[in-house]
């Protein structure tokens, strides 16, 4: 069991003054059976925001907050404490389902939201066009493992080399990505052998060696969780499962689902953006 205070903080600061915004942030980690939230408090300053919460269609809780008064600048704070207790079991051959439990009606209706390409994770024709020999004659578990050593082969992490809007295919195009481009294209590949998948959104504590009470620099963090008889993790920028180092905050189709921070507003004329992830251990 690890425990961890998360400090998530985002500001901008408009060149012109906006008139009114309406915003949403998903910023609160999920309590499920591998983590569960301690204390959770979110500040938005200017402080006379409107707010209200909700849990979205995919479980997540969005913090929603709208500015009707004029305002210079937008500030989101998210003070977290959470406990992780991750125990990834290596499955027995009795808990793998069979290809053709993965393509029957049952399957199909039950995994829906999770087997058709989304718009960020369709990998192209040339990766549709290897995967079936990466992962011939493989069970579906034996299957993503080799999809994730094929990635780890062909692709690099690489620091502000792409956008937000980047999609798996344009990612797999130069070969380099960051966190939600590894996770789109890992996500397409397994989709098209049709084995269920999906965007896990969240954050990382970088290092393990760290000494309890000692803050870091974090980081917000992109990996994925397949199906093939039970879900399963996997962090394909790190290229392990996820750990009590990850906490998870959100999971959705894609990145476009999950977040942390968009809204609509009127004015403005463009803004400088700063965003900070401080974390520490507390136990």
């Amino acid at each position: 069991m690890t425990r961890l205070s998360i400090v998530h903080r985002t500001a901008y600061k408009y060149n012109k003054r906006v008139t009114l915004s309406y915003n949403e942030a998903r910023m609160t980690p999920l309590t499920d059976p591998q983590q569960v939230v301690l204390e959770s408090v979110l500040k938005v300053s200017p402080s006379q925001a409107a707010v209200s919460s909700y849990r979205d269609y995919w479980g997540t809780r969005v913090t929603a907050f709208d500015m009707q008064m004029p305002h210079e600048h937008l500030e989101v704070i998210s003070n977290i404490t959470v406990e992780v207790h991750r125990a990834e079991k290596i499955p027995s051959e009795a808990d793998i389902a069979g290809w053709d439990l993965l393509s029957s009606p049952e399957t199909l209706n039950t995994f829906s939201d999770w087997l058709p390409q989304s718009q960020l994770s369709g990998p192209g024709d040339e990766v549709l066009g290897i995967i079936p020999g990466v992962v011939e004659g493989r069970n579906p578990h034996e299957a993503a493992l080799a999809i994730f050593e094929w990635m780890r082969g062909e692709m690099t992490y690489m620091s502000g080399s792409t956008a937000v809007t980047t999609n798996a295919e344009e990612a797999w195009g130069q070969r380099q990505g960051v966190c939600q481009d590894l996770a789109h294209l890992a996500i397409g590949a397994l989709r098209s052998c049709g084995i269920p998948a999906r965007y896990v959104s969240g954050y990382l504590h970088p290092r393990s060696t760290a000494d309890i009470g000692e803050t870091v620099a974090g980081q917000s963090h992109a990996w994925l969780e397949w199906w093939d008889g039970g879900w399963r993790s996997w962090d394909p920028t790190n290229h392990k499962p996820a750990g009590d180092y990850h906490v998870t905050v959100a999971r959705g189709r894609d990145y476009r689902d999950v977040p942390p921070l968009k809204g609509i507003l009127s004015g403005g004329g463009g803004s400088a953006l700063s965003v900070s992830v401080e974390i520490t251990r507390l136990a």
